[in-house]
C-alpha cells in the first residue's frame, strides 16, 4: 500500500519568516498578520486543502548580530515585528474541525508550570489537535530580553530542556487521573481529590509543587516536535521527539540523519516508527513549466541578500558593503588575510561579492521542486523513496498564493497517485501522524512513566550522561 505523505504549512506570526524580501510582492498579504481574519482565512484554506497542520515558528529575540544592531532586521522585516504564535491557535481552531496546530515554545527562559497550563488549554480548545515544537533558543538578544547578560551555553540549554520536559511530563501525565473529574451533582463533588496529586518536583533548575491546574486534555501531552542537528540535539530528539525536522545537502544526508534518529530512538527503548521525519520544502508550481519558472525568477529577483545576512547573524566580511564586482579575495587581503576575518565564510578563489550575495538568496538548497504538478510530485515521491521522509513543511513565498498553488495544482496529483488523503479520518494530531487510536503517548515514551502518579518522586528520569551534569 502506498504510504500517504504528510504536509504542514510553515508559518510564523510575523511579516518576514524565511523568504526575505518577498513581503513587497503585490500579491503578498503578510502585512495583515496582526488581523485575526488573516489567520482564520488561512486556517479555512488549509483545511480545505486537507493539510496535516500549520506549523508556527517563533523567536523571542531579534537578529542584531549583523552590523552590530537590529536595524537591518527591522528594515527588512526579518522576523520582526512578530507576535506570540500560541494566541492565534484558538481562532484558527474555531473555524476548523480537523487541521492540526504546532507551535514553537522555548524551554530556556520561561518556567514550565505556566507553559504546561497553556499547552493543556490549547489541547482542550482544539480537541486534541495541538503540537509543541521544542526549542532551546539561540539568539543572544533573547537571553538579554530575559535578564541574562549572555546567551546560555548550548549544552546547558539541553540540560535545562531535559528537566523542563521531566516537569511537564509529571504535570501532563502524572498529576491527574483520567477519571478525576466526576461532576457528581448529587454529591456536590466536581473533582475527586484522591485522583489528583502534587508532583513535588525538586531539581537543579526547577522546583514545582503542583498539582497541574488543567484536567487531562485529549492528548494529555501535545505532539512533540523538535529540530536539532547537533549530536546533543539528535540525542534529545531520539529520547523525546515524535516528529523531527531534518536537513542536509541532499537526499543521502537526509537519509543518514533519519536513520540515525531512529537508531537513537530504539536505543532509548522506543520503536523506530515512533519518530516521523519532516523536511523543509520549496515547491514552486505552475500549470506549465514556463509559468513555474517565471514565478521562481520573480521570487529570486525580490529576495533580499541583506535580509538573509541579518538572519544568519553576521560575522566575517559584510559583503553587502562592497560593490558587486569586487573579488572577495581582494577584500580579505585588504583586511589582513583570512586569519584576520574570524568566522568569514570560505569562497572559491575569484568569487565576486555579487556572486556570493546571489548564493545567499538561493532557495534551491535541500528539497527544491519547480515545475508542473507532475514534475513536482515526481520530485516529492523520489525524495520520500530515497530518504525515508514522512512529510514536508511547505515554505511560503506568497501568502496565500503558495498554499493556494499547492492545493489547486499539487494536491490533486498527489491524490491521483495515492500519496495524499482525500478526506480527514483522524480526530487528533497524534492520530494523524501515527494512526487511529494513538491519541496518547505510547508506553515506550519517557513521559509515560508518570502515568497514574508513578515515579513522581522516584529516581532521576534524565539519562545518566545528563543526570550527572
Amino acid at each position: 500500500m502506498t504510504r500517504p505523505i504528510s504536509f504542514n504549512l510553515f508559518e510564523m506570526n510575523t511579516v518576514g519568516h524565511i523568504s526575505h524580501g518577498l513581503w513587497v510582492h503585490p500579491e503578498n498579504t503578510r502585512h495583515r498578520f496582526n488581523d485575526l481574519e488573516f489567520w482564520t482565512e488561512h486556517a479555512r484554506l488549509l483545511e480545505e486543502g486537507l493539510f496535516d497542520a500549520v506549523f508556527l515558528a517563533d523567536v523571542v529575540g531579534t537578529y542584531d548580530g549583523y552590523r552590530g544592531g537590529p536595524e537591518t532586521a527591522l528594515r527588512e522585516a526579518v522576523q520582526i515585528p512578530n507576535n506570540d504564535p500560541l494566541l492565534v491557535i484558538p481562532a484558527m481552531a474555531a473555524v476548523t474541525q480537523h487541521l492540526g496546530f504546532a507551535a514553537t515554545f522555548s524551554t530556556t527562559y520561561e518556567p514550565p508550570f505556566a507553559f504546561a497550563r497553556r499547552a493543556s488549554t490549547l489541547d482542550h480548545l482544539t480537541k486534541g489537535r495541538f503540537g509543541w515544537n521544542i526549542v532551546t533558543s539561540y539568539l543572544p538578544n533573547a537571553a538579554r530580553n530575559f535578564g541574562l547578560t549572555q546567551e546560555v551555553e548550548h549544552e546547558l540549554r539541553y540540560v535545562i530542556a531535559e528537566e523542563y520536559l521531566d516537569v511537564l511530563y509529571k504535570l501532563w501525565e502524572g498529576s491527574w487521573d483520567d477519571d478525576a473529574v466526576v461532576r457528581d451533582v448529587a454529591g456536590r463533588v466536581y473533582t475527586d481529590p484522591s485522583r489528583v496529586r502534587a508532583i513535588d518536583h525538586v531539581g537543579e533548575h526547577f522546583t514545582v509543587a503542583g498539582p497541574h491546574l488543567s484536567e487531562p486534555s485529549v492528548q494529555r501531552t501535545p505532539v512533540l516536535f523538535q529540530a536539532g542537528g547537533s549530536p546533543t540535539g539528535k540525542a534529545f530528539a531520539g529520547r523525546h521527539a515524535e516528529a523531527v525536522f531534518v536537513g542536509g545537502r541532499g537526499p543521502a544526508d537526509y537519509r543518514t540523519t533519519i536513520a540515525d534518529l531512529r537508531r537513537i530512538a530504539v536505543e532509548n527503548g522506543r520503536d523506530a516508527g515512533d519518530i516521523k521525519a519532516f523536511a523543509g520544502a520549496v515547491v514552486i508550481v505552475g500549470k506549465d513549466r514556463e509559468a513555474a519558472e517565471r514565478k521562481a525568477e520573480e521570487y529570486r529577483l525580490l529576495s533580499r541578500a541583506e535580509g538573509y545576512l541579518a538572519h544568519a547573524g553576521g560575522g566575517g566580511v559584510d559583503l553587502a558593503a562592497y560593490p558587486p564586482e569586487t573579488v572577495i579575495d581582494d577584500i580579505v587581503a585588504g583586511l589582513g588575510g583570512p586569519e584576520q576575518v574570524p568566522s568569514n565564510r570560505r569562497y572559491a578563489p575569484g568569487t565576486t561579492v555579487g556572486e556570493a550575495l546571489a548564493a545567499v538568496t538561493r532557495f534551491d538548497k535541500g528539497f527544491f521542486a519547480v515545475g508542473t504538478p507532475s514534475e513536482v510530485v515526481d520530485t516529492i515521491e523520489g525524495w520520500v523513496r530515497d530518504t525515508d521522509l514522512d512529510g514536508f513543511n511547505l515554505r511560503q513565498f506568497l501568502t496565500p498564493g503558495t498554499a493556494e498553488d499547492f492545493i489547486e495544482l499539487v494536491v490533486p496529483e498527489l491524490q491521483r497517485r495515492g500519496l495524499y488523503r482525500t478526506r480527514y479520518a483522524e480526530s487528533t494530531l497524534r492520530e494523524r501522524l501515527f494512526g487511529p487510536g494513538r491519541t496518547r503517548l505510547p508506553d515506550s515514551h519517557p513521559g509515560a512513566r508518570y502515568r497514574g502518579g508513578a515515579n513522581l518522586r522516584g529516581e532521576d528520569a534524565r539519562p545518566p550522561e545528563l543526570a550527572a551534569v
